[in-house]
């Protein structure tokens, strides 16, 4: 579990230039309040509330759309995200991608660091290896390439 001597290090880790990435899951499958306290320092919360809960092979009803210009997708358009935690954001984060009036994922820059939040662990075996969802239709591995590249920017370089 998440406590507060490991938000704090890790706050101070992420405003001297570290990069965060938060993958939670929806309530049923995760310990939203640890997470919380440590997602709250960068402005971020993780709903009490799920969404795209996927019944059987309905895959579309697990559909986010990502529009033309994300910072992070700019290659993307549509990914797959099952059973997710909506969220809420304030300042320093803002919202990346958003589905209706649902924010699914965010960033925050702190100090020199900054912190990627979605709902859901997301990028994982059958939803990356199109073993589960038409990869013509899903961009989960396209996705997973850009968020890695663009994490990578976001790393201050030492001179």
């Amino acid at each position: 579990f998440i406590e507060d001597k490991h938000v704090k290090l890790i706050a101070e880790w992420v405003k001297k230039g570290g990069v965060l990435l938060l993958f939670a899951n929806d309530t049923g499958h995760a310990e939203l309040k640890g997470i919380n306290q440590l997602a709250s320092k960068f402005g971020i919360h993780f709903n009490d509330q799920a969404r795209n809960m996927v019944k059987g092979k309905d895959y579309p009803s697990g559909a986010v759309n990502i529009a033309a210009g994300n910072e992070v997708f700019p290659n993307e358009k549509k990914v797959y995200l099952k059973e997710i935690a909506t969220l809420s954001v304030k300042s320093p984060a803002k919202p990346l991608v958003v589905e209706g009036k649902d924010i699914v994922i965010a960033t925050a820059k702190y100090g020199k660091g900054t912190v990627f939040a979605v709902g859901d662990p997301w990028l994982y075996n059958e939803y990356m290896d199109d073993r589960k969802i038409p990869a013509e239709v899903y961009e989960n591995y396209k996705a997973a390439e850009d968020l890695v590249k663009w994490a990578i920017k976001q790393c201050p370089i030492k001179k």
